[in-house]
């Protein structure tokens, strides 16, 4: 797979959507990848899990401004106990195909929905963000943070890309 194979296309996302039918913004990518078998739970995790220095920084910049500011949530402090985590994101539901995460919070509701399908030689998994914004500050809110969240999709998909395709590539010798 060349490099270019590995980031991501954004495509047209499709509303409304079952993991949050009242959402009013959305944004989709999908990636081509090689894997035989990659369940939607396992591309979650290889896509969620990963948190390079710049997005924790980001994400830490992100709570010092909008937590005193603007009273939003800046932890995952009222989670039900044993919530499973992939990240810093709580799993709402999960199949082989489909996992959900999310928050619900006073600004905005929002869902990721990560997707596996099968195509000819591997899978296309797809990552949809899903933002129902519930008052003013949450339309402030996805306006301001729109490039850097574009940017981190993109950074976190084709990681995943990445880790895929060095796990089927033969050893060389």
């Amino acid at each position: 797979m060349s490099p270019r194979s590995i980031r991501p296309s954004k495509i047209t996302p499709r509303l409304p959507h079952p993991a949050l039918p009242q959402a009013d913004w959305a944004d989709c990518y999908q990636l081509s990848v090689p894997a035989a078998s990659l369940t939607a739970i396992e591309a979650a995790r290889l896509m969620l899990g990963y948190t390079p220095f710049w997005i924790s920084s980001l994400m830490r910049l992100r709570n010092l401004i909008v937590g005193p500011l603007l009273g939003l949530r800046t932890d995952t402090h009222d989670l039900p106990e044993g919530a499973e985590m992939i990240g810093i994101f709580p799993v709402l539901s999960q199949s082989e195909r489909q996992v959900v995460v999310g928050f619900d919070d006073r600004h905005l509701d929002f869902r990721i929905v990560i997707d596996v399908e099968e195509t000819g030689g591997g899978k296309r998994v797809s990552a949809m963000t899903l933002v129902q914004r519930k008052i003013l500050i949450g339309r402030i809110y996805i306006a301001v943070i729109t490039p850097f969240h574009n940017r981190i999709v993109a950074a976190m998909m084709g990681h995943m890309g990445k880790r895929l395709n060095a796990l089927s590539s033969p050893p060389s010798a």
